[in-house]
């Protein structure tokens, strides 16, 4: 009889099989890139196994270690790896949404109970969630995509700027939800890594205002990190999966009662919207991003400029509210983010656009206040 432990393993080892009618004709160069990549995640969850020191080192704060997942032992990965590849000798996954729908990946989110990795909603407004698999394997695809792009290290002295296109809930929480206007926002992030007390600045309705951050009377400010994060901060973190998704987990304060991984899921997506990272950051990032529970796919999703795509999201069930990273369903680009009411609630229905936002343009410049292309907007503003 096998033990509990054997259980696990072989049950790990049945989802990697097709769940659909294989077909056949997979051509050489697919097999040859699916195998790469299966390789790949193997290495990577092998070098994912947490060691004390990693637990010694996480900031005090952190009330709940990220529980990692589990690792077969040797014999039962080259049976993985065995089972696996057999698979993609058979089974031809389709470019595009096809592979996204269909596919597995053995990094997916460790299971902590309670997720079942389905979404909710309906299509159009609402969209479709296709499950945690495809979820998985589209963020893989998006961090082939971020490792592939060069991205020019931003200095210390600079700022990272962002143009976004908005609309927010103006209405009081749980009262009907009532859109605000749509209109573009801009905000110049500083760089510096040193503390600071205020660190950008945001140009709405023709007026500027300085991005402050509070800090005990006296102190010199906050530097850079997860609170006030910069390109240089980014680019010291973990490119391991595992490792980093294990950081942003001690790291991100969480209030009583508050689902801790979606306070980890939507502090990512503040880093993925309102920053400039090095590509293998990126990778980490997103590939990281697929190991919290819950995560789904929607297949389709508008951001603010009506732009329509695919959209990696966790619903936050406590508060009835789904949050969705929007990107582009050709190339995968990131487009922006929007929240919808999860379920039917005194907010209004299921489906009903809670807040969005599109990124119109990205850029680094040398001054606060000033936009892509030399020019300086409404207030000046130089630092």
């Amino acid at each position: 009889m096998n033990s509990p432990e054997e259980f696990d393993e072989l049950t790990e080892l049945t989802r990697l099989l097709p769940a659909d009618p294989v077909e056949r004709g997979l051509p050489p160069e697919r097999h040859s890139h699916h195998k790469d990549l299966l390789m790949q995640l193997i290495d990577r969850d092998a070098a994912a196994t947490p060691t004390d020191t990693d637990t010694a080192a996480a900031p005090s704060r952190s009330r709940r270690p990220f529980p990692p997942r589990r690792l077969s032992r040797p014999a039962l990965l080259a049976a993985c790896v065995a089972v696996a590849v057999a698979a993609t000798l058979t089974v031809g996954l389709a470019d595009g949404r096809q592979e996204a729908g269909r596919g597995h990946s053995p990094s997916a989110a460790p299971d902590t109970g309670g997720h079942d990795g389905r979404g909710t909603g309906g299509r159009g407004t609402g969209g479709h969630g296709t499950g945690g698999r495809g979820a998985v394997v589209t963020l893989d695809r998006i961090a082939a995509v971020a490792l592939r792009t060069d991205v020019e290290p931003v200095r210390d002295s600079q700022y990272v700027y962002v143009r976004t296109r908005v609309a927010e809930n103006e209405a009081d929480w749980r009262q009907p939800v009532r859109p605000g206007s749509l209109h573009d926002r801009e905000t110049w992030f500083s760089q510096d890594r040193e503390p600071l007390t205020e660190y950008g600045m945001t140009r709405e309705n023709g007026e500027d205002y300085p991005i402050r951050i509070l800090v005990p009377e006296g102190s010199a400010g906050e530097a850079a990190g997860i609170d006030r994060p910069t390109y240089a901060w980014l680019a010291s973190l973990p490119t391991d999966p595992a490792a980093l998704l294990r950081r942003v987990y001690a790291e991100t304060p969480v209030e009583d009662g508050e689902d801790r991984d979606q306070a980890v899921f939507d502090r990512i997506g503040g880093l993925v919207r309102e920053q400039v990272m090095p590509s293998a950051t990126a990778a980490a990032i997103y590939r990281a991003t697929a190991r919290i529970p819950g995560v789904t796919e929607v297949d389709d999703a508008v951001d603010a400029a009506g732009r329509h795509g695919i959209a990696i999201a966790r619903e936050d069930t406590r508060m009835g509210l789904r949050t969705e990273w929007i990107f582009d369903p050709g190339t995968l680009e990131y487009l922006g983010e929007r929240t919808v009411l999860s379920r039917n609630s005194a907010m209004g229905t299921a489906g009903t656009v809670f807040d969005t936002r599109a990124v119109l343009e990205r850029a680094v410049v040398d001054r606060r206040g000033q936009e892509p292309g030399g020019s300086q907007g409404p207030g000046g503003g130089s630092r």
